[in-house]
């Protein structure tokens, strides 16, 4: 699956998208019943009980073009119980353990689209990525 010359640790596939996600959040569910819905081929990484190594959170928070600190939903009560300081400024160190070890803090899930990735706030974000190429006969998206 991985692509020759990707340097990236993340593999990538332009039939086939990899959604980042929380199960134990509503948006996580969501989202994930939005990539599950389509027919394209998914690989969903639920972060609570899979973890992510460091250096793939440093390469998903590069292709969105921000910090690791960027990827942490600071106002979460896991994160505000542990970093008290307001707008927290950790190393890229502390900010995976903070992704890997309270995944709830998970600003909200990715979606990585070929070699794009997404950072998707609302489930239904997901539908413009899949619009574009998942038109059926009747001209309507099948996760409409």
């Amino acid at each position: 699956m991985k692509e020759e010359d990707s340097m990236g640790t993340i593999a990538t596939n332009n039939r086939k998208v990899i959604l980042y996600y929380n199960s134990e959040t509503s948006i996580g569910q969501q989202a994930y019943a939005y990539v599950n819905s389509s027919n394209r081929g998914i690989l969903v990484i639920d972060i609570s009980k899979t973890k992510v190594t460091g250096t793939q959170w440093a390469e998903i928070a590069t292709n969105l073009n921000t910090s690791l600190g960027g990827l942490v939903n600071q106002e979460h009560p896991d994160f505000k119980n542990n970093y008290s300081t307001d707008k927290a400024s950790l190393s890229e160190d502390d900010w995976i353990k903070v992704l890997q070890n309270h995944p709830s803090s998970l600003r909200c899930p990715i979606l990585v689209d070929g070699k794009n990735f997404h950072f998707i706030e609302t489930p239904s974000e997901i539908s413009k990525y899949f619009d574009k190429e998942e038109k059926s006969d009747d001209g309507r998206s099948p996760i409409e």
